[in-house]
């Protein structure tokens, strides 16, 4: 009887050793596979849609991103309520450059970037935050490995966690979840194709192709060459203050509005728009960082917002409110009149 007993142990520890080893991945093996597979690669390229749910309305974007190994990237990004607002993230051996081709704009930053922060449309990014989070949970979807880890948005601290479902059987990103502090989905990112094996030319990464291939056909101008007016907008948020002054100046390539706002916290908002394109120039520098303000992506210093929508460029400063503030303004300038 006793033989027979350790017999049927024997057997059912040997299943279950069995059903273990053909079972699923643990953690640390997906975490391990994820890091390899990034450094193996060359490259990819990668389509996606972006969702941003921070700001008065639903923002969408739709997302090429290009990269190169190691540090060549390029990120195409859409607005759908923007015809002319495509804006392309631009990395290559001279820096990191914003673009915004149908204004002939250009921002250029300090190389950090993409290093400098969570980026839930890249893909090493997304790898570098789970390999960082040694509190990082992890879940077995039904075809996804699902991580939520903490996120590092240098300018945006509601938005402490994500939540990344990566394909079981490539280890590719499916989804992204971004969320606030209740952790609330503000941001999702979800992926339609990746490529693991791109090809590329030669010129893919080089700023003069990109903005000048990617020019819209639409001109800023009305068919008598007279300045097109443009409809000026508000913030929303107001930090506590209010309008107090609105002056319009005419440019000789076109218009300008100057608000002024005075209360709690005093800043400044000038909105501008150009009746022709301008010659393509010497990128602007900026002592500062990348933000998405939801309608487009911004240039951000110390105590200024600069950025483009719908054809007409946007400068906010301020030397009360903090840099939070800024962007929360920023992110809130969108499509009401001032009456």
């Amino acid at each position: 009887m006793k033989k027979t007993f350790g017999i049927w142990v024997a057997v059912v520890f040997g299943l279950i050793l069995i059903l273990g080893a053909c079972g699923e991945k643990s953690q640390e093996d997906v975490v391990n596979k994820l890091e390899s597979k990034l450094e193996s690669m060359n490259g990819y390229k990668a389509k996606a849609q972006m969702t941003m749910n921070t700001g008065q309305e639903d923002q969408k974007y739709n997302i090429n991103v290009w990269h190169k190994k190691k540090d060549f990237y390029r990120v195409e990004l859409m607005n759908d309520k923007d015809e002319k607002g495509k804006q392309i993230i631009l990395k290559n051996e001279d820096g990191v450059f914003v673009l915004s081709p149908a204004l002939n704009k250009s921002f250029k930053f300090q190389k950090e970037w993409p290093d400098n922060g969570s980026q839930p449309y890249l893909y090493q990014s997304l790898v570098s935050d789970v390999l960082k989070d040694k509190e990082a949970t992890f879940k077995v979807g039904e075809k996804n490995y699902i991580f939520q880890t903490k996120t590092n948005y240098q300018s945006n601290n509601n938005l402490p966690y994500q939540e990344i479902y990566f394909d079981k059987k490539t280890y590719t990103p499916v989804m992204v979840k971004v969320l606030d502090k209740d952790k609330n989905s503000l941001i999702e990112v979800s992926f339609s194709d990746f490529n693991m094996n791109p090809s590329f030319k030669d010129d893919d990464f080089e700023m003069e192709k990109n903005m000048t291939s990617s020019i819209s056909t639409d001109k800023p101008v009305s068919g008598d060459g007279k300045v097109e007016p443009f409809t000026v907008v508000f913030p929303l948020n107001l930090e506590g203050s209010e309008l107090v002054a609105k002056k319009e100046v005419s440019l000789d390539n076109g218009q300008r509005v100057i608000m002024t706002f005075e209360g709690e916290k005093n800043f400044t908002l000038i909105e501008e728009k150009q009746d022709t394109l301008p010659a393509m120039s010497t990128p602007k520098m900026v002592e500062g960082e990348i933000v998405n303000l939801g309608h487009s992506i911004g240039a951000l210093s110390d105590n200024t917002v600069e950025w483009t929508n719908n054809g007409v460029n946007f400068v906010l400063a301020s030397d009360e409110l903090t840099k939070d503030e800024l962007i929360e303004v920023a992110k809130s300038v969108q499509g009401k009149e001032v009456k």
